[in-house]
């Protein structure tokens, strides 16, 4: 009886052990980025910034030139907006590792640096160019880029881009407004670049 109650309690310990090992970790889902807010944004004269919710997912619309471009896990944005014809978005990821959010980012920029010439392949009449105003010196880096286009007997539109990246997140703020190149605060946006990326690991 002694060694019949024994071999029955080592049996179910040994069960209890193949039941621990067997049962997966808990993986916590990953938190969203620190955003911008509307003060971070260059001041616009006449109007002060609202400030929209964080929200999962990528914007709807998308992001002129990066329609699409971000993957549907581990995204974010927030939307800011002014009484005037001035506007912005923010959209970061936090990739799977260093090396998709390396490969994302290259993915960011070379959409936006051939933005122009595919809007004008598909606007007949239309006019557009752009402009890169360089990297800035900010964890992994971030790179500016500005994008103007216009239609015949219409406004003219244009989207500064400002993208970067800390670690495996990464960043896109598009600041847009109606104007040229020639109307657009770079030296404000390049500080806010800076500000997105520094916020989003804090």
């Amino acid at each position: 009886m002694f060694k019949r109650s024994t071999a029955l309690a080592v049996a179910a310990l040994a069960a209890a052990a193949v039941t621990a090992v067997t049962v997966p970790a808990a993986t916590a889902a990953p938190t969203a980025p620190g955003f911008l807010k509307g003060s971070d944004l260059p001041a616009v004269p006449g109007t002060s910034w609202s400030t929209g919710p964080v929200r999962k997912g990528a914007p709807s619309p998308g992001l002129f030139c990066l329609a699409k471009a971000f993957p549907v896990a581990g995204t974010w944005h927030r939307t800011f907006g002014t009484d005037l014809d001035t506007g912005a978005r923010q959209v970061s990821v936090r990739a799977a590792s260093v090396t998709e959010a390396k490969k994302l980012t290259a993915t960011l920029e070379k959409k936006v640096a051939a933005c122009a010439a595919d809007w004008l392949r598909k606007t007949p009449g239309g006019t557009a160019s752009w402009q890169d105003y360089g990297k800035l010196a900010v964890e992994e880096g971030a790179h500016v880029y500005g994008v103007h286009t216009a239609v015949p007997e219409s406004e003219h539109g244009v989207n500064l881009f400002g993208i970067g990246r800390d670690g495996s997140t990464v960043t896109v703020v598009d600041f847009t407004r109606m104007g040229t190149l020639n109307d657009v605060p770079v030296a404000a946006f390049k500080k806010t670049t800076i500000t997105a990326v520094k916020k989003l690991n804090p």
